[in-house]
């Protein structure tokens, strides 16, 4: 029996310090590949060979290119340390992996849809390549989830962590599904930079607005959410109950005017140049398509705040 368990633990440290290997190899090389990806911009500016008229702030390509570069530096900061944590045993890397499991089931969806879409709408991909990638990010959003869970609840890899008898980490301190909505909202406030790209584009009552008018709002949303953000890590019962108001009414305004508007008035709305209106005119979408696909995360979202209820307010471990 003591010979299995130590065949166990060796096996399990193995495993964590490899997870971490690729895990850090994968965050260096996407931290490496986010500048690399501005060159983009270089392409498709006049004199570039990809340039077309109308490209810039403002056409859907800009907004295209800038949300992969901050999408990369994104998935480049959660996965640096979590590999870094992993290949050095820390406590907190366990805790952290836990959060941003919790993170992916609610992002994942709109994750892999916006990586589709810039795939399959950017990329000059052969139809079997289209479908082989669309099979593979279809299968990439529960295999991780059952994956991670199965991983992390293995008790071998949970002494392997264990094991780490260093100071303890913030990170620590903060509740995983506490730690998820801070990973989510931080996540949010991207989002709304990479909206500002596309004229500022906001939803109100019967419509939306965007140019100076947007923008404003939207600078005002990121303000109000940087607070929420802020107050979620330190577990206030008031950034609880202010990011349930948030997130209800601001998804309650896009999910509403994204169902009663078609998908030729959103492009018209956005003012892009006649040759991406051309190129996304042909798409087979409508507004209250992209309403039912923004309504599956919101849900996700909704029930992982009321789980995570009971950790705000409670009294918190001293630093």
């Amino acid at each position: 029996m003591t010979q299995r368990r130590d065949r166990c633990g060796m096996l399990a440290r193995i495993a964590v310090r490899a997870l971490g290997a690729l895990l850090l190899a994968g965050g260096l090389g996407l931290a490496f590949l986010a500048p690399w990806e501005v060159y983009c911009f270089y392409l498709f500016s006049e004199g570039g060979p990809f340039h077309y008229a109308g490209f810039g702030v403002g056409s859907f390509m800009f907004a295209n290119i800038a949300a992969q570069i901050v999408g990369y530096e994104a998935l480049a900061a959660m996965l640096i340390p979590l590999g870094y944590a992993h290949l050095v045993g820390r406590r907190w890397g366990r805790h952290l992996a836990e959060a941003l499991l919790t993170a992916w089931l609610v992002a994942g969806v709109p994750f892999v849809l916006a990586f589709l879409a810039v795939l399959l709408s950017s990329k000059d991909i052969s139809p079997v390549a289209g479908v082989a990638a669309c099979l593979l990010m279809a299968l990439a959003y529960p295999t991780l989830l059952w994956l991670g869970h199965r991983f992390y609840r293995w008790a071998a890899i949970g002494r392997v962590f264990a094991a780490d008898t260093g100071p303890s980490c913030w990170i620590e301190r903060i509740p995983p599904l506490v730690l998820a909505l801070g990973v989510l909202y931080a996540l949010f406030l991207l989002v709304w930079h990479v909206l500002i790209l596309l004229r500022g584009l906001f939803p109100v009552p019967g419509g939306w607005v965007t140019g100076m008018q947007g923008i404003t709002l939207q600078a005002a949303a990121i303000v109000l959410l940087g607070a929420l953000l802020w107050g979620t890590l330190r577990q206030s019962l008031w950034a609880w109950w202010g990011g349930l108001a948030y997130i209800v009414l601001l998804s309650l305004a896009w999910i509403t005017s994204l169902a009663t508007s078609s998908w030729a008035e959103l492009l018209t709305v956005l003012e892009l140049p006649e040759s991406e209106i051309a190129m996304l005119q042909g798409l087979p979408l409508e507004g209250y398509h992209l309403a039912a696909l923004l309504a599956v995360p919101v849900v996700l979202l909704l029930i992982q705040m009321v789980r995570a209820r009971r950790a705000f307010g409670a009294p918190r471990e001293p630093a």
